[in-house]
């Protein structure tokens, strides 16, 4: 239990001073990477007073003039704070509209881009979320998203949603698969409690969706690279 206090007392003693001072420069300035890099260490400074290590591979250099979409599986609620801190920034999260409404995060969160997406299935939701990509990726921003949806109970790759891979068609961003693992055991569904361990992510090359004749050819190539990073036991 001491991990999950070592890393949630970090963040709070050191978000406090960036938000009080960041959230007012960006409205001001209008410029949201001295934001980024803020928050960046904060996250960093949480995740090593947790205990926890990242082993990160890069398998192919990104174009540094490109934007990206990040599509990863996901096993933890540790997940994105590890993996942000390893991309480019700036960089905006595909999450549920419901933790936009969380008072100062929410606010903070919706200042720096990221993206709302609905649950409930229907075409309409995706295509909304994937118009708000489309513009942020044309806005100079990365996006990272989950296309299961949710977190795997057991650390097994689940099949993936439509959503982001509208985001993908729409936009032409090259898409970058994701592997991450090691943080199922770090800290469970359902649980916050978080255990010392080592994440390990492995970045797959980037794969242009021009080059698939349809959604679901482009969804099982993802699905397929992302698996061949993980485990054997987690593939399916």
């Amino acid at each position: 239990m001491f991990a999950t206090i070592f890393l949630l007392g970090t963040w709070i003693v050191l978000s406090l001073p960036v938000a009080i001072v960041a959230i007012p420069w960006t409205i001001l300035t209008r410029n949201i990477l001295p934001m980024y890099r803020a928050a960046m260490i904060v996250v960093r400074s949480g995740i090593r007073c947790a205990g926890i290590r990242v082993e990160s591979v890069w398998r192919q250099p990104l174009d540094p003039s490109q934007r990206y979409i990040f599509l990863a599986n996901h096993v933890s609620n540790l997940d994105p704070p590890i993996l942000i801190q390893l991309l480019p920034l700036p960089v905006a999260v595909v999450l549920k509209r419901s933790l936009m409404k969380i008072p100062v995060l929410g606010w903070a969160m919706r200042l720096a881009g990221y993206i709302p997406v609905d649950r409930d299935g229907r075409v309409e939701s995706a295509m909304e979320s994937a118009e708000i990509a489309k513009r942020t990726l044309a806005s100079g921003i990365h996006v990272l998203s989950f296309p299961e949806g949710t977190r795997s109970r057991d650390g097994h790759l689940q099949p993936f949603k439509k959503g982001p891979f509208y985001m993908a068609e729409e936009s032409g961003a090259p898409v970058v698969p994701v592997s991450i693992y090691g943080t199922e055991s770090m800290m469970k569904k359902g649980s916050v409690r978080i255990f010392p361990g080592t994440a390990h992510v492995v970045f797959h090359a980037p794969v242009r969706p021009q080059d698939y004749a349809t959604r679901e050819d482009l969804m099982e190539a993802i699905h397929a690279i992302v698996a061949s990073g993980l485990p054997e036991w987690m593939r399916t």
